[in-house]
């Protein structure tokens, strides 16, 4: 998959170029958020399962993780163990429904903030911003 590759002038607070890789098995939540989030300026890739992101073998640098907690093939939070069992480091946001207080303790755990759905308003654009440390990922 090459849709995460970097457009033209879009750069992390590093000069590295940053992605948002958003893991959602629902495609009409994923269709929506990357295109939301690209009406944002953020260069986004879409995976609809976890197992379609761990079979990519070059991810992205720079940027951060928007994964949904349920998904079909193992949770959101055992998704990002793997990653980082891979040494894949990017931060990471957690979306869910509902989060009870053992998710909520598992997700700090693995320092990935919770962002409640319904995603409404500028909830999930502004935990991505201070996730990347408030930059845009386009140069400025």
């Amino acid at each position: 998959m090459d849709s995460w590759l970097p457009k033209e002038g879009a750069v992390g607070p590093h000069g590295q170029h940053s992605v948002v890789v958003v893991i959602d098995d629902d495609p009409a939540v994923l269709g929506a958020l990357k295109f939301s989030l690209e009406l944002e300026g953020f260069q986004v890739a879409a995976y609809r399962s976890g197992s379609e992101l761990l079979a990519e073998t070059a991810l992205p640098q720079s940027g951060c993780l928007v994964i949904d907690y349920k998904l079909p093939e193992m949770d959101g939070l055992d998704l990002l163990a793997a990653l980082r069992r891979r040494n894949v480091l990017l931060p990471a946001i957690l979306i869910t429904s509902h989060p009870t207080t053992a998710l909520r303790r598992r997700a700090a755990a693995a320092t990935a903030p919770i962002v409640e759905k319904p995603l409404l308003g500028d909830a999930l654009t502004n935990a991505i911003r201070s996730i990347l440390g408030g930059h845009s990922v386009f140069a400025h």
